[in-house]
């Protein structure tokens, strides 16, 4: 036993060997930038390389911060306007698709062919569709009779124009995530189902969703933590404005970093950033799992 033992001992330090590389790498790349990070934000440092110690001051300083604030509430708002349409178009049109013919195979390339456009090119095309003066959006509007609505000058319009962009350009991925889940029900489930005479709605709310339901916690999640990082579409089309209507987050930590020099408080704001993710990662874990923690505590 005593030889099995060390043998068992042996194999698992041989594992871990295997995986140091991939350990350092993530260490180095991941955790030690995080605690660096960490430690930065508590310091008033500049791009000079000065650091003063000073705790908690710049996380103070940041909900004192008005411009902190609504770069807080654009985040959380445009989060709230992509995530929910990102997932109920996806699994729409993964539905949809989710056939053996050529229109369709046709239709799911052409969906997910906006996703390989670079944020430059994406910025490029939807210019010439929103622009006011000589834009595509402005040409149909005058063939109507109506003026051409600013979407990237209006404080109401330019993050709802945001979202619908980023929604075009992210739409491939989370549909191909759904037509992965929807391939992997068996087709004698949706045959039974025929059988016993069963509504589409029943089919979809009893069989479909339940099957696909953790690809949706996986889309929403991935979704959530990604937008929340948006940069390029607000820096390339309206550099945060009309007023900082859309000036989300990240922008606003590179605006504090770079252009005001005050790393020690962009180090605050990206650890802002970082526990928001991580909060908005956790949620939709915790909806999957808190209906059966609570069926289990009622039993």
């Amino acid at each position: 036993m005593a030889i099995m033992a060390r043998k068992g001992e042996a194999r698992g330090w041989g594992n871990l060997l295997f995986a140091l590389p991939f350990l350092s790498v993530y260490v180095w790349l991941l955790v030690y930038p995080l605690l660096a990070g960490i430690r930065l934000s508590l310091y008033r440092a500049n791009l000079f390389g000065g650091e003063h110690f000073i705790a908690f001051e710049n996380y103070i300083r940041l909900f004192r911060d008005r411009t902190f604030i609504q770069a807080l509430g654009n985040s959380i708002l445009f989060v709230g306007l992509t995530v929910p349409l990102l997932v109920a178009l996806a699994l729409g049109l993964a539905l949809s698709l989710n056939r053996a013919t050529r229109f369709a195979a046709f239709m799911r390339s052409v969906v997910f062919a906006s996703s390989v456009l670079s944020v430059t090119v994406l910025t490029i095309i939807w210019r010439q569709v929103l622009v006011p003066d000589g834009g595509l959006l402005s040409h149909f509007s005058h063939m109507i009779g109506q003026a051409p609505v600013a979407f990237l000058n209006d404080q109401r319009l330019v993050l709802p124009s945001l979202a619908v962009i980023t929604v075009w350009w992210s739409l491939g991925l989370p549909m191909i995530l759904f037509l992965s889940a929807l391939q992997q029900v068996p087709r004698s489930v949706y045959e039974a189902a025929a059988l016993d005479r069963a509504t589409p709605w029943s089919v979809f709310r009893r069989i479909t969703l339940p099957a696909v339901m953790p690809a949706v916690i996986l889309v929403a999640a991935y979704e959530c933590a990604l937008q929340f990082q948006v940069f390029g579409q607000p820096q390339l089309l309206t550099q945060g404005g009309p007023n900082g209507a859309s000036r989300p987050l990240v922008l606003y930590i590179y605006e504090t970093g770079f252009n005001h020099w005050d790393i020690g408080y962009a180090a605050a704001a990206s650890q802002m950033l970082f526990a928001l993710i991580l909060v908005a990662l956790l949620v939709p874990q915790a909806a999957r799992w808190l209906p059966a923690f609570l069926k289990g505590r009622r039993a």
